[in-house]
């Protein structure tokens, strides 16, 4: 690669800068500067990054730019420009959730995630968007407005982490955090065309949290390569005492052990067209199904299945409810200020009986015990991440899909939250795009700590079906 004055660095992986900025190629600060330039021509449009503290930001990366000419030990994301989405919490930067009540708030202290994302050499450059509290999948809230789809303006991104997946995929930032519950991660980097983990609750520290034992709410990447985003990952992973689910991976780096997953002809793959019984749109289907066959081809035993999950959909809901009142049973106070989905939201949760509740947990026992069978016999299952393109950026939700009419605005990403239920890690990857030329995300999921072989998958596929850029990054 050109490293000389005419080199985008912009358009390097993550993983290219950072064995750039080791071997002092490129410096910290350059890097920086492409990437701020970036942000100066993009996201007045795309309305991704919604606090930026360039100042900062470049004192850290002449730190960082000094600790590599003085040969010092540098960490997997020494001198990566990163965001952070805006409902977690940073140590005197801006942090809103997306809501006007905490539209000035400033943390005092980094959350752990933030805290290890530092320590591992990150640049944390500022938030991106978020619907309020991350409630909803489209990212829109009355602090900052809508932010908007990098492969087509007048489209969402997606949400909840709408702005990460923005930002990374028109080239403002190398890297981004997110957080997934019901697909938060995944839905937006299907609808964005990049790669998108939710990754095995308690492989990230969640601390801290109202709902510590929680196996719902994740951290995770978004990056443009399933290798991007496994360096993240060895950025953000490890056991912490301040989480009761904590979990030390089995594997010292998720980046080294992908990359010994990568023969196609040692993987048993399951294909299931549509786990949730609402439908699929049918170019989804066949982007999909193409996506598949191109796996096939490569040497993997590929095999499609049934697969229902759809008892779960009425159980997820019921536990969202339960965890949306834990979640904010401090800040109840508030629900009259809060936004049409979050307030809805928390009183369903507060109308539930105990019955429901207990009721939805056996169904989520019955889901996680379908799709554990199913991964004893294949290392991953695929299913479109979305049964739908990118819907308008006004809209809260789609409410059709293939002609049937939705019944509440959550069904819409309910391949993604049942998921969730099993509590097993879920990535999503570009599958190929629709004939209107927008990103379709093949949804790959895995065994419990399984984040090597989901990602070594997801490589493959962007090997065979390449997506490009988006329009806004060009």
């Amino acid at each position: 690669m050109s490293t000389g004055p005419d080199a985008d660095l912009t358009r390097e992986t993550a993983c290219n800068l950072r064995d750039l900025i080791a071997d002092g190629s490129v410096s910290p600060v350059e890097v920086l500067d492409a990437h701020l330039d970036a942000i100066e021509r993009r996201n007045p449009a795309l309305n991704a990054i919604v606090t930026l503290d360039a100042d900062a930001a470049r004192d850290t990366a002449k730190t960082a730019e000094a600790q590599v000419q003085a040969e010092e030990p540098i960490g997997p994301l020494h001198g990566l420009p990163i965001v952070i989405k805006d409902v977690t919490p940073t140590a005197g930067m801006r942090t809103t959730y997306g809501c006007p009540v905490y539209a000035d708030n400033v943390p005092t202290e980094d959350v752990t995630v933030v805290a290890r994302l530092r320590a591992a050499g990150a640049i944390i450059l500022g938030k991106s968007n978020t619907p309020e509290f991350a409630t909803g999948a489209n990212t829109v809230n009355e602090v900052f407005g809508a932010t908007r789809n990098p492969w087509n303006m007048d489209l969402s991104p997606a949400g909840s982490s709408g702005g990460s997946a923005a930002a990374v995929a028109s080239g403002m930032v190398p890297l981004a955090h997110g957080t997934d519950f019901g697909g938060s991660l995944r839905v937006p980097a299907a609808f964005c065309g990049i790669v998108g983990l939710r990754t095995t609750p308690g492989l990230i520290p969640n601390h801290p949290m109202p709902l510590p034992f929680d196996p719902g709410q994740v951290h995770g990447p978004l990056a443009r390569t399933a290798e991007d985003a496994a360096l993240m990952i060895d950025g953000m992973a490890g056991f912490s005492p301040m989480s009761p689910i904590s979990v030390a991976p089995p594997w010292p780096s998720c980046l080294a052990e992908m990359r010994t997953h990568e023969n196609p002809a040692g993987l048993r793959i399951a294909y299931a067209p549509e786990i949730a019984g609402i439908g699929i749109d049918p170019e989804i289907a066949e982007t999909c199904e193409a996506a598949v066959d191109a796996l096939r081809q490569s040497g993997a035993t590929v095999e499609e299945i049934s697969l229902d999950l759809s008892a779960g959909r009425e159980a997820f809901k019921v536990l969202r409810g339960e965890w949306m009142v834990g979640q904010q049973l401090e800040r109840l106070e508030h629900i009259d200020r809060f936004g049409a989905n979050l307030a809805g939201n928390i009183r369903d949760g507060l109308s539930q009986d105990v019955r429901a509740i207990a009721g939805a947990e056996q169904i989520r026992t019955q889901v996680w015990r379908t799709v554990r069978e199913c991964l004893s016999r294949y290392d991953v299952l695929l299913t479109p991440t979305a049964p739908v393109l990118p819907f308008p950026v006004e809209q809260n939700y789609p409410e059709v899909i293939d002609g049937a009419r939705l019944e509440n605005y959550i069904d819409w990403i309910a391949q993604a939250f049942l998921i969730t239920l099993t509590g097993f890690p879920a990535g999503s990857t570009p599958a190929g795009l629709s004939a209107s030329g927008l990103p379709v995300g093949l949804q790959i999921i895995g065994p419990r700590l399984g984040e090597p072989t989901i990602l070594a998958v997801a490589k493959l596929l962007q090997k065979i079906r390449p997506v490009g850029w988006p329009p806004a990054a060009i």
